[in-house]
């Protein structure tokens, strides 16, 4: 989502944005023993999740038929959340850390050229729509799992024990997950909407700040 707020409080437009976006990017890419930080910070909790996540799923007993309480609906959304973000995850993690594009459906990330490269594929016509559509979704389900996990959870480990505490501790929950709802909303809209020649633009002109050619000049005639 910074490449909208990155805009705010700024004179650049538009470039504010991308800047702000592309250092993001230029910052992790240049974290030491990034593969080690992914692989023991985010791959494996995510791995051992998704594993204890769907053995709960396939072993728990959904009763919404029976009793259509609101309590019941969130046990049922959370179970069919994790499913959806779980997938959601993957792609979005093969496609951008390793290129794999699932039929052109997610982006051909560039790190730098990252603003442009995810704006030009959002953009892309019918199927750049579709794309867009899909990371909402996506995104949607992977924060009401976050959201409502964190509620569920309280009460599982015996913080939240009064129906008092579980009221106040669901009103921070929904506000955690409107929060980060707008973040993910706001990113979606930020890439669909932005202007994919001046991003290319300011994106060349950092990765020539970063990285400035040396003309040399040739042997000159006699």
């Amino acid at each position: 989502s910074s490449i909208v707020w990155g805009r705010i409080g700024g004179q650049g437009g538009v470039a504010a944005g991308v800047e702000t976006f592309q250092h993001e990017v230029n910052f992790i890419h240049s974290l030491p023993a990034l593969l080690l930080i992914e692989i023991f910070g985010l791959w494996l909790p995510l791995a051992f999740h998704a594993v204890l996540g769907v053995y709960f799923a396939r072993t728990g007993r959904s009763n919404t038929t029976r009793y259509a309480y609101q309590s019941n609906w969130r046990y049922s959304w959370q179970r069919i959340t994790g499913y959806i973000a779980f997938v959601f995850i993957f792609m979005h993690v093969a496609s951008l850390r390793f290129g794999v594009s699932f039929g052109g459906l997610m982006p051909g990330f560039d790190p730098n050229h990252a603003a442009s490269t995810t704006a030009e594929h959002f953009q892309n016509g019918l199927w750049g729509r579709f794309a867009a559509v899909f990371y909402l979704v996506g995104v949607m389900a992977a924060v009401y799992h976050f959201a409502n996990g964190l509620w569920t959870a309280a009460i599982t480990w015996g913080l939240t024990v009064t129906t008092t505490a579980q009221h106040r501790w669901g009103m921070a929950c929904a506000a955690i997950g409107a929060g980060l709802a707008a973040a993910g909303l706001t990113a979606i809209l930020g890439f669909t909407f932005l202007d994919v020649g001046e991003a290319e633009a300011v994106e060349q002109e950092m990765l020539q700040m970063k990285s400035p050619t040396v003309s040399v000049a040739g042997p000159t005639e006699n």
